[in-house]
């Protein structure tokens, strides 16, 4: 499977265009964990650091959970990798952990994003609030957030792969 990645229009609507961007970097992040197996998906970046391809994958699932369906439709949605016992179990990886699942479980949290998000204006307020903070978000925020947060862990996922196999790219 090659992952087509696809910048939004230059001319696009301000939602087309935050919508682009955060499905362009989803791309991405699917993009840098091509054509490796579940063992180099699974191998940690540097010592001391736990950061991983998969892992990466995984935190990005939580991360798509918690903002799409807890904070933006409040929707009753435990974590699925970390705990409070565990705050990081997204990164602690054993051999029983594949790609296949962390990618599907991902991608099953980016369509209940899409069909989440499809249903608020990018000036609606959160249905549900941040867990720490109390606070509540418009939609715009949220995507915002998203595309950040995406375009940090692919500048990690870049290093990764390059340590991995040598491969780069924009």
């Amino acid at each position: 499977m090659t992952t087509e990645r696809r910048m939004p229009a230059p001319t696009a609507d301000e939602r087309t265009m935050l919508e682009g961007w955060l499905e362009f970097h989803r791309q991405t992040l699917a993009w840098k964990c091509e054509g490796l197996s579940d063992e180099q998906l699974r191998s940690a970046s540097a010592e001391p650091s736990e950061l991983s391809l998969m892992g990466l994958v995984r935190h990005m699932a939580d991360v798509e959970r918690n903002w799409f369906r807890r904070v933006l439709a409040n929707e009753d949605a435990a974590p699925l990798y970390f705990s409070d016992e565990d705050l990081d179990g997204e990164f602690h990886l054993t051999e029983a952990d594949t790609y296949r699942e962390a990618h599907a479980t991902w991608q099953a949290e980016i369509e209940a994003a899409r069909r989440n998000a499809a249903r608020f204006g990018l000036d609606d307020l959160t249905e549900g609030k941040h867990r720490r903070t109390g606070e509540r978000f418009n939609l715009r925020w949220l995507y915002t957030h998203m595309i950040e947060e995406y375009a940090r862990h692919n500048g990690h996922a870049d290093l990764i792969r390059e340590r991995i196999d040598g491969s780069t790219g924009d």
